[in-house]
């Protein structure tokens, strides 16, 4: 019997119409624009200058704070540049800029197809070696892995939670993985539960992807029975950490809690995947499956794609722009955002690109709130999405933390469901980020 959350969500098409296309090698690019800020937290120092020559698999950009991550080539060839270079916000960001000459891999890597079963390092050694490898959650927020395997002296996992929901509409990157690396997945999974120190985990996936949940449960059952493969139900925000921790342990995050607060670490798919890799094979995070996917595209893709890779030169890999399409969005419809320079980068969290038509972007007319609720209960925190719009319209701050504003996970649902097209995500967003800084303004107890 599939499992869910148990209050709000909302069930939008899923759209998975890139489900069919196996992962491809995305082809090698001329220059690689790989900024040092891939991460939640300071940005990387780099480490190379102008003129080096680097390795595929090479430390570039040495992570500058307790909350950053190390920064590695994605190709091999000479060092350009360093400089600032917009993102797909606009914003400037330092790059290390490298023109591709071949693809020589630091010698230290196996680049072999051959899966590495036994896991030979202790806790220790294998946080470190997943912070020297850069790898970072690839669930959306791209947090340094090491750190959230790491947790505070007063605080105890209990349990391991993996995440395979997928639960955004068009995305299908985290599908063919699971479909195409579970056993490398599982051993990633069991490296993690190593590092932790816990005893049973758990990989939730999604009940509309019967491939996926069969092929995990197949392989877990051949010498991973410390891991439980748990059917979902297809309902939007399943992935969420907040979601899937009650789904499949039935416990609640606190308000400006944390999963582990609970005794429960979540990751990503990728993550565990990435973390096979570093651990295993020496890999450092230097690429990531991205799905290239819309109505508009007469071909869907999932591509293995290095870090650096620029949105125009993928738009030129699949033939160009389709001719309908006018917006390309950085991830999901429900959470992703909209790209505003076709010259920006891929970075290590980049898990699809998704191209709408007018039709597909267009917005309803706004018009008044009728109280009809619906927003109430399509919330998965259990807020007032109307209540916070008003307030948040009306600048009153200090309704707004005591209405825990702050909780917001900003999923869309309330938006999704209101029949009188109000952005009350948008308004909503703004007066989150308000009342945070405030928040840690204040002096700690």
């Amino acid at each position: 019997m599939s499992r869910t959350f148990s209050i709000g969500g909302i069930h939008p098409h899923d759209f998975k119409i890139s489900a069919n296309a196996a992962i491809e090698d995305f082809p090698l690019v001329d220059i690689a624009y790989i900024p040092v800020s891939q991460h939640l937290g300071a940005p990387a120092e780099p480490v190379v200058a102008k003129g080096d020559k680097v390795q595929t698999g090479q430390l570039i950009a040495k992570a500058s704070g307790f909350i950053s991550a190390n920064i590695h080539s994605s190709v091999s060839g000479s060092v350009l540049s360093i400089e600032m270079l917009p993102d797909l916000s606009g914003n400037l960001i330092q790059h290390i800029v490298i023109k591709v000459e071949g693809d020589e891999w630091v010698e230290s890597i196996d680049t072999s197809s051959d899966i590495v079963r036994d896991i030979k390092l202790e806790s220790k050694e294998i946080i470190a070696k997943i912070a020297e490898a850069g790898i970072v959650g690839l669930g959306g927020a791209a947090f340094p892995t090491h750190i959230k395997l790491s947790p505070p002296p007063n605080k105890k996992a209990e349990y391991l939670i993996i995440n395979g929901a997928e639960c955004e509409p068009y995305l299908t990157s985290d599908y063919r993985l699971m479909v195409e690396s579970p056993e490398q997945i599982l051993i990633g999974t069991k490296i993690m539960m190593k590092a932790l120190g816990v005893k049973k985990s758990y990989v939730g996936i999604e009940e509309n992807k019967p491939a996926a949940i069969k092929k995990m449960k197949s392989i877990a059952a051949k010498g991973y029975k410390e891991i439980k493969i748990v059917s979902l139900k297809k309902r939007y925000p399943q992935g969420g950490e907040k979601q899937l921790i009650d789904a499949i342990v039935h416990r609640e995050v606190p308000s400006m809690g944390l999963p582990i607060d609970t005794g429960v670490v979540v990751h990503n798919v990728g993550t565990a995947l990435a973390v096979y890799e570093a651990v295993q094979k020496n890999k450092p995070l230097i690429d990531g499956v991205v799905t290239v996917t819309g109505k508009c595209m007469s071909e869907q893709r999932n591509f293995r794609l290095r870090v650096g890779t620029t949105f125009d030169r993928i738009m030129f890999a699949i033939g160009g722009f389709p001719k309908d399409a006018v917006k390309l969005i950085n991830g999901g419809p429900m959470m992703g955002k909209a790209v505003s320079r076709m010259e920006a980068a891929s970075v290590k969290s980049t898990s699809a690109l998704l191209l709408l038509t007018e039709d597909e972007t267009k917005r309803g007319e706004e018009g008044n709130c009728i109280r009809c609720s619906k927003c109430v209960y399509a919330c998965p925190m259990g807020l007032e999405p109307y209540l916070l719009n008003r307030l948040s319209r009306a600048g009153r701050v200090e309704d707004l933390e005591l209405n825990a504003v702050h909780d917001c996970i900003e999923c869309g649902c309330c938006f999704y469901s209101c029949p009188a097209h109000i952005p009350l995500l948008d308004t909503i967003r703004l007066s989150k980020a308000q009342v945070l800084r405030i928040i840690r303004s204040r002096p700690k107890k």
